[in-house]
This record gives structure tokens, C-alpha cells and sequence, in this order.
């Protein structure tokens, strides 16, 4: 499996080319393009109770799709729906943890599960689940802005926003917690952060998709504080689709 990355940061574009009889699978809705070789199977990824489980907890697709080069090598491009970047790593027998919905593509060999967050993920706003990839092969990942990768070497916690972790390596833990005081948490803007520990690799993105909406919904029409001036306007103009 060949994996080029093109147009990154902004609207990265996942170039994937198969080996004849190579699959990758990817979450549902993430196709771009593929030759006529290329054949898609749609499936419940480890059967219903496992995809409903990835799904309602885990924030994924309900269903995954394997496409699979037929009679000769093939190609298919991947992009995620939110504008943002894209990249690829390989793990050998390891597992990464990765935030929900930041799984793109992945090889077959891989296995993905859920994490139990605990409560710490649920006061973190991220979820009470993190997808678990687990084995050996490729994984693609999205992101809302840029990929920023952190090389922890244990010798000190790394702290960061919860709207920003795209994914982390194993020997990596982490505690929710506010960013200083109580009126730190609420007038800094800040709000809760995770603070990493331990010697592994840390995946951020460059932007929340959690601050974007808190700065877009007031400026929607018909919502508080929002519908007044031109930007309401041109707001309400694209979500009635004029």
C-alpha cells in the first residue's frame, strides 16, 4: 500500500495505491475517487454489536467500507468531511488511541475497538470512548486544521486543550483538569485541558471544531444573539441553501 498525502494543510487529499488483491478499509461517506478496478464491500465493522457499540459510544460510522483492487493495482482517494489535514503512520504490533472521528482509512489487518475514557473523557467533552487501533499496518487520520505531531520523553507533562488531541501512542496517559483556577476555567476562554505523561507521541490539531461552532451558532439566525448584520445574513442565505 502506497499512501501520498497532496494539498495539505487545508483540504489534504489521501492518494491511496493498492497492490492487486490489496484492500484498505475506511469509514463510510470518505471516497473521493477510485478506478473501475477498485471493488467497495459496505459492512458493519466487527458485526452489529460491535458496530453499534463504534457508532452510538464512539462517535464513528455506524457502518465501514473495504475496497479491495480486483485483476491488477488500483487506486482510490480518501478525504474526511471537515476542511483540515490529513496523514498516515504506520504502527507494528502497538495500539494508538484516536479521538472520535478522527479515523479516516486503515489496513484490514488492523483491529479497532473501543476504550473505555472514564469520566475524566466525559468531563473533557471528547466522549466517554477512543477508538482503539491495535496490530500492524497503515492508519490515515484526520484533522480539523494541521496535524501537529509532540514527541513526549517523559521528563515532564505536556499539556493541551481537549478540542485539539487527534490521537496518542499507548505509553502515553493522560488527567482532565482545569486550566488553573475556577475563574481561570470560565474567564480565560481556556476551559478544561488534558496534561499527558509518560514517552510516546502526541497527535494535536491546529483548530476545535468546538470553538468554531461556539464562535458560528450565536451568529446563526433564529438562535440567541445571532440573525443581526451581514454575516447572519449570508449565514441564513447558505443554510437555506439561496
Amino acid at each position: 500500500m502506497k499512501i501520498d498525502i497532496l494539498y495539505q494543510p487545508a483540504y489534504s487529499l489521501a492518494i491511496v495505491g493498492l497492490a492487486p488483491e490489496e484492500s484498505i478499509q475506511a469509514e463510510a461517506g470518505a471516497m473521493v475517487s477510485m478506478t473501475s478496478n477498485v471493488q467497495v464491500e459496505t459492512s458493519m465493522k466487527g458485526g452489529l454489536l460491535g458496530a453499534v457499540t463504534r457508532s452510538v459510544l464512539g462517535g464513528e460510522t455506524l457502518f465501514a467500507n473495504t475496497f479491495t483492487s480486483r485483476g491488477g493495482p488500483g487506486e482510490i482517494t480518501l478525504a474526511p468531511s471537515l476542511p483540515g489535514d490529513v496523514g498516515s503512520l504506520g504502527i507494528r504490533n502497538e495500539t494508538l488511541f484516536v479521538q472520535s472521528g478522527s479515523f479516516l482509512a486503515g489496513s484490514p489487518e488492523i483491529n479497532l475497538d473501543l476504550k473505555w475514557g472514564g469520566a475524566k473523557s466525559f468531563f473533557g467533552s471528547e466522549g466517554l470512548f477512543l477508538l482503539r487501533a491495535t496490530g500492524t499496518g497503515s492508519l490515515i487520520l484526520s484533522s480539523y486544521g494541521a496535524i501537529h505531531k509532540v514527541a513526549l520523553d517523559g521528563r515532564q507533562p505536556y499539556i493541551c486543550d481537549t478540542g485539539h488531541v487527534v490521537a496518542f501512542t499507548e505509553r502515553l496517559t493522560f488527567d482532565v483538569r482545569r486550566v488553573g483556577g475556577w475563574k481561570s476555567t470560565i474567564l480565560s476562554g481556556e476551559g478544561l485541558v488534558c496534561e499527558f505523561q509518560g514517552t510516546g507521541d502526541l497527535y494535536l490539531q491546529t483548530r476545535s471544531t468546538q470553538a468554531f461552532l461556539s464562535w458560528l451558532i450565536p451568529r446563526i439566525p433564529g438562535r440567541s444573539g445571532g440573525g443581526g448584520g451581514p454575516t447572519g445574513g449570508i449565514l441564513g442565505n447558505i443554510l437555506r441553501g439561496d
